[in-house]
C-alpha cells in the first residue's frame, strides 16, 4: 500500500507502477491511499518559500519562539521575504508553539483526514486532541482509584451489573463496529469521531458520573460494586485497544496498569487482539432506560441554563411521555437521575393542568418541566432578563434573514454556507419559540389569580 498526495499521482505513483511492470512484472503496490494537501489556517500551501511551514516535532516538543523564527529564515529560497515571514511568525506564534505530544497530532491528522483535496491545518484542532489525552488520562486515574485495591474482590466475587453497566458496554461494542468499519473503507476521520465521542461523550461524561453512586454508596451490594468495577476496567481496557493504533503511546502508558487488572496477559498492548463488537454486545433495554435518563438529566439543564439557575439549586421535577418503557425507567433509575441533576424529586406526569406555573425543556421526545418559584426569586428582573435575550436573539436572526434575502448572496456564496445560514435561522427560531414559552409561563406567575 501506498500513501501519498493527489498532486504526484502521475509524477511518482503511475511511474512506479510503469516501471514495476516494465523491469518486475508486477505492480509494487495495489492500493493508494490519496491525502489531501495540508494547508495553514489561511488555505495556504505551506512552502519554505513563504514560512508558514510548521515542523511536526516542533508540534510534538514544543518549540520557543526565538527558535521558531530562526528556523523559519534560515535557508530561504527567497531571502528577500525574511523580514515579512519574521514579521507574521512572531505576530502568529508570539509565545511559541507549546508541546502538545505524539498522541495529539496523530489523532489530528486522522481526523482531519476527510475526502476532500485539501487539510486546512490549524493549531486548534492540535491543543483539542491534547485536551482529549488528558481526558482519557484523568478517566484511566478515575477507574484506577477504584479498582486497584479490590483487584482481588474484582476477579474472585460474583458480579451483578446495572443498567448503567449494561449500557456502556452495549455503546463500546457500537463505537468499535463503527470504528473497524470506517478503518475498512480508509475512512480515518469516521474512525476518530466515532473514537472521541464515545470516550468523552458515553464514557467520561455519563457513564463514569452514573458509576459514583454505586461506588460510593455506604449501603451498595457488594455484587453491584464489583460488576461496575469489572465493567470500569473491560470497557477502559477495551477502548484502549480501539484507541491504540491512533494513539500508540498514551494507551500503553495507561494499558500496563490496566490491562492485568481487566484480565489480559501479554507484556504490551501492541500484541493484544483489536477489540471487536461481539465482546461487547448490545442491550436494548439498557439503551431504552438510559435514553429516558438522559432526556431528563439534560431537559434539567436546559432549564437551568436558560434561566440562568446554578446546579447547586435543587428543584422537584415533573417528566410528561408518552414513550414505551419510560414510567418503569424513571421509576427504577430515580434515585440516580435525583443525584446527578441534584432534583428533590422526579414525577412522571399525564398531564400539566394540576402543575404550578413551570419552566419547560423538550428533551429526545419528553417534557420536562420544573417549578419556576423554586427556580428562580425575582419574577420581574427574570423577564427582563429574558426579553433582553429575546431581542438579541431575534436580531441575530434578522441578520440571517437578511443575507438570504439578497438574491446576490444566495446566488454566488457556496451552497453550504447558505445552508448554515438556513439552519442558524431555524435554531434561532427554535430559541425564539421556547423563550417565548418561558415568558408567557413567568408572567402567569407574576399576574395575580384573577386578576
Amino acid at each position: 500500500m501506498l500513501v501519498t498526495g493527489f498532486d504526484i499521482i502521475f509524477f511518482w505513483v503511475a511511474r512506479m507502477i510503469m516501471m514495476g511492470l516494465k523491469f518486475r512484472e508486477d505492480v509494487p503496490f495495489r492500493e493508494v491511499y490519496i491525502t489531501g494537501l495540508i494547508r495553514d489556517e489561511h488555505g495556504n500551501k505551506m512552502s519554505k518559500s513563504k514560512g508558514n511551514i510548521i515542523d511536526p516535532l516542533d508540534l510534538i516538543d514544543g518549540i520557543d519562539l526565538e527558535s521558531l523564527v530562526a528556523k523559519r529564515t534560515t535557508g530561504l529560497m527567497q531571502p528577500q521575504m525574511k523580514n515579512a515571514i519574521e514579521k507574521a511568525t512572531r505576530k502568529q506564534f508570539p509565545q511559541g508553539i507549546p508541546s502538545f505530544g505524539t498522541d495529539a497530532l496523530r489523532f489530528t491528522f486522522a481526523a482531519l483526514a476527510t475526502m476532500g483535496r485539501d487539510i486546512r491545518f490549524d493549531l486548534g484542532r492540535v491543543e483539542g486532541y491534547r485536551n482529549f489525552c488528558n481526558k482519557l488520562w484523568n478517566a484511566a486515574r478515575y477507574v484506577l482509584m477504584n479498582t486497584e485495591e479490590h483487584a482481588a474482590d474484582i476477579a474472585g466475587g460474583p458480579c451483578e451489573y446495572s443498567v448503567a453497566d449494561r449500557w456502556i458496554r452495549g455503546r463500546l461494542g457500537v463505537a468499535v463496529a463503527s470504528v473497524r468499519s470506517s478503518l475498512a473503507a480508509y475512512r480515518f476521520d469516521l474512525a476518530a469521531q466515532a473514537m472521541y465521542e464515545f470516550v468523552w461523550y458515553e464514557f467520561c461524561d455519563w457513564y463514569l458520573e452514573l458509576s459514583k453512586p454505586v461506588l460510593q454508596a455506604a449501603d451498595a451490594d457488594p455484587a453491584a460494586r464489583r460488576g461496575t468495577r469489572r465493567t470500569l476496567l473491560e470497557v477502559l481496557e477495551g477502548t484502549l485497544r480501539m484507541l491504540h493504533p491512533l494513539m500508540p503511546f498514551i494507551t500503553e502508558e495507561i494499558w500496563q496498569k490496566v490491562g492485568s487488572l481487566a484480565g489480559r496477559t501479554g507484556r504490551t498492548i501492541m500484541q493484544q487482539p483489536y477489540p471487536t463488537a461481539a465482546e461487547f454486545a448490545p442491550d436494548a433495554a439498557a439503551e431504552r432506560d438510559i435514553a429516558a435518563l438522559q432526556a431528563v438529566v439534560l431537559g434539567i439543564r436546559q432549564i437551568r441554563g436558560e434561566l440562568d439557575v446554578p446546579h447547586s439549586r435543587a428543584t422537584p421535577v415533573y417528566v410528561r411521555s408518552d414513550k414505551a418503557g419510560d414510567a418503569a425507567a424513571i421509576g427504577a433509575l430515580a434515585a440516580t437521575i435525583r443525584r446527578i441533576a441534584n432534583l428533590e424529586s422526579i414525577e412522571l406526569v399525564q398531564s400539566e393542568a394540576h402543575l404550578p406555573p413551570c419552566a419547560i425543556a423538550i428533551s429526545a421526545g419528553r417534557t420536562i418541566l420544573a417549578p419556576f418559584d423554586r427556580l428562580i426569586d425575582d419574577v420581574s428582573a427574570e423577564l427582563a432578563r429574558l426579553e433582553k435575550r429575546r431581542s438579541r436573539t431575534q436580531q441575530e436572526r434578522d441578520k440571517c434573514a437578511a443575507k438570504l434575502a439578497n438574491a446576490n448572496f444566495v446566488a454566488n456564496a457556496p451552497e453550504s454556507v447558505v445552508m448554515q445560514e438556513r439552519d442558524r435561522i431555524a435554531e434561532f427560531e427554535r430559541q425564539l419559540d421556547q423563550l417565548d414559552e418561558q415568558m408567557r409561563r413567568l408572567a402567569a406567575l407574576a399576574t395575580p389569580a384573577g386578576g
